[in-house]
Parts: structure tokens; C-alpha cells; sequence
């Protein structure tokens, strides 16, 4: 097989993440246990034969804090709880780890706060090929938080949840023009249509 190669964008570093087991409730298939630890290289490297389920949830998660979100119903908002889809049977909690391979602490301040659901928009960026729901050039859609669009194409937001999720936890892109925009989301069905999901302005958006 080829060499893999890093593809990444320069001047963009991706953290470590640790993951650590809290809870084991049933038979797991890897038969992780209370305390294990599991380092990635980043949010697109789990380890080898790490469990594809537990990375399927974790990815918004890993995704958000990469650029930057907090989740602050958390004691550290830069960490993060998930669960593994196979009844719950194993809890993770994630962790940023910074250079010196120390994990990131932002501590919570006060009682955490209520949801706070952020409006986005996603818009068609480009149309290259047929599309199943006819989506055209210009097409715009809004949400709110982490709902679903009415009758909005189901593999396209899978793609783009992950974006959505980290928008809506205050997470920015600095290698995009506009650093509350995330472009070139491209559909799974062979790229026919590529997206683009931009944070609604807002007071608490421009940083004020």
C-alpha cells in the first residue's frame, strides 16, 4: 500500500485527545474496563483497533474542541462526556491534551448555564451532480442548536453535524475567511453538492 501522507492545512495544529473509561455497564466487545486510557493523535487518528463505534460518537466532540469549543456544563469545559452506542455500555470522558501532554483546563465558573441553542445556516455551496432532493446553487436552510431541518436529506447532515455541533458550542475555523464559516462540507453521495454552514450574527458571535 502507498505511504500515507499528511494532508493537513498548514499552520493548523490538531490536539491530543485522552480518552479515559468512567463506566462499564454490560459485556463489552473490547473489553474495556474502568480506567483504562487511550491516547489520539488527533481527531481524525484513533488508535489501531479502537472501538469505530466510540470514535462515531465522539467525533463532533473531538471535532468541536479542536477549534476551540467549550462545553460549559462541564467542571473543565474542555473536556467532554460520551457514551458508546451498543446500549451505553461504556462512558468515556475526553480530554484535550496541550503540548506538553498536560490536559487543557478551563474551569467552569458559578452554576452551568441553561441550553443555549445557536442559530446557523447552511447554504449549497456548489452543485457538481444529481441530487436526490434537487438541492440547488443558493439553497438555504436554518437551524437551531442541534435540531434537524424538516425533510432535510439525512447523509448530508451527517456531514454536517459535526460542524453544526461545534458552531453551536462556540468553536471557530482561523483558516476560513470568515472564522464563523465553515465551507466545501461535501455531500457523502459522491460529492455532488458541497455545503457551507455559517453562525448567524450575534452579539455573543462578534464577541461582545
Amino acid at each position: 500500500m502507498p505511504e500515507q501522507r499528511s494532508r493537513r492545512r498548514p499552520g493548523i495544529k490538531l490536539p491530543k485527545f485522552k480518552f479515559t473509561v468512567l463506566k462499564r455497564e454490560g459485556n463489552c466487545y473490547h473489553n474495556y474496563e474502568v480506567g483504562d486510557e487511550f491516547i489520539l493523535d488527533d481527531f481524525t487518528h484513533p488508535p489501531k483497533h479502537f472501538c469505530a463505534g466510540a470514535v462515531q460518537c465522539a467525533f463532533p466532540c473531538m471535532y468541536a474542541l479542536t477549534f476551540g469549543a467549550e462545553f460549559k456544563f462541564m467542571e473543565n469545559m474542555r473536556s467532554i462526556i460520551t457514551t458508546c452506542p451498543d446500549n451505553g455500555i461504556i462512558t468515556f470522558k475526553i480530554e484535550v491534551l496541550n503540548d506538553d501532554m498536560k490536559i487543557e483546563v478551563k474551569p467552569r465558573r458559578g452554576i452551568p448555564p441553561g441550553p443555549s441553542p445557536k442559530e446557523m445556516e447552511i447554504e449549497v455551496e456548489e452543485v457538481t451532480g444529481k441530487c436526490f432532493y434537487e438541492y440547488k446553487k443558493g439553497d438555504k436552510f436554518t437551524v437551531k442548536g442541534l435540531s434537524t431541518p424538516a425533510g432535510f436529506c439525512g447523509a448530508a447532515y451527517s456531514v454536517l453535524f459535526p460542524v453544526l455541533f461545534a458552531l453551536n458550542f462556540g468553536a471557530k475555523f482561523p483558516f476560513e475567511q470568515d472564522p464563523l464559516c465553515k465551507t466545501g462540507i461535501a455531500c457523502p453521495d459522491h460529492g455532488n453538492l458541497k455545503f457551507k454552514v455559517r453562525l448567524k450574527e450575534s452579539k455573543e458571535a462578534k464577541g461582545e
